[in-house]
């Protein structure tokens, strides 16, 4: 089976730059060229699957790394030595699942002093754990989204902009979503704390991706109606093909 980098997201349930970004990163091979486009395989799909299994289990990046690294010199599945190799990295870290500063830094390229803005304007937000402050995976995945915007030229003092004003309006909106849920499911439940549990973990994600899907609807939308206005025909039917064909990456883990 092949699959262009879309395709590849969208089975697999990433984001395209995150693909670009574990290619930089030594976790995945180069795709194939064909002329302009690249080809990746059944074994790109496998080993982007296991990063992710790796990653929601608490392994670091460069874990992982060093993992696949293993396995390029010794390909033979999840022999002896790469259980070893598996609980030797579980023993140093795994578990916690969260990131310091220096570790989120370090994982994705992104100097401290740049974090620190993204930390201000809202994009990512620590958490406070005995303690210290920690960063989920996430804050991690935000950053390398916010890389692949950035890559496409995107301003940075731009995105911080609108990450901060996206940042209030999403806080009271939030605040709003937690009334409902506390007024509608919450207090007529009681006690019943696992019912809660439960209904808070159907209903996250359904929500989530409303607000995703929303958003996108939205931006496309605006979008075709400033070409639209401006009688950018040739924009317009590209746009229109790419919206058709478009999937949204959206993933509740």
């Amino acid at each position: 089976m092949e699959y262009r980098v879309a395709e590849l997201a969208s089975v697999v349930g990433v984001g395209v730059d995150t693909i670009r970004f574990y290619q930089s990163r030594g976790l995945i091979p180069p795709p194939v060229r064909r002329g302009r486009f690249a080809i990746y395989d059944a074994d790109h799909l496998e080993r982007i699957r296991r990063i992710r299994t790796l990653l929601e289990a608490g392994f670091s990046l460069a874990q992982i790394r060093r993992l696949a690294e293993g396995e390029a010199a010794d390909p033979v599945g999840e022999s002896g030595d790469e259980r070893g190799l598996l609980a030797a990295l579980a023993a140093e870290s795994v578990g916690e699942g969260t990131l310091s500063r220096a570790e989120l830094a370090s994982e994705t390229g992104v100097p401290e002093a740049l974090l620190s803005s993204a930390i201000q304007a809202g994009l990512i937000q620590p958490l406070e754990i005995r303690g210290e402050e920690r960063f989920s995976r996430s804050d991690l995945e935000m950053v390398v989204a916010a890389l692949g915007l950035l890559g496409t030229g995107m301003p940075l003092d731009g995105l911080l902009q609108l990450a901060t004003r996206h940042t209030q309006e999403v806080d009271r909106l939030a605040e709003q979503a937690i009334d409902l849920f506390d007024d509608h499911i919450r207090k007529p439940l009681g006690e019943d704390e696992e019912g809660v549990a439960r209904a808070f973990e159907r209903l996250l994600p359904q929500a989530t991706r409303i607000v995703a899907l929303h958003f996108q609807r939205t931006l496309v939308a605006r979008a075709l109606a400033r070409l639209r206005g401006r009688g950018e025909e040739g924009a317009l039917e590209k746009a229109l093909e790419v919206t058709q064909a478009a999937r949204l990456e959206v993933q509740w883990r």
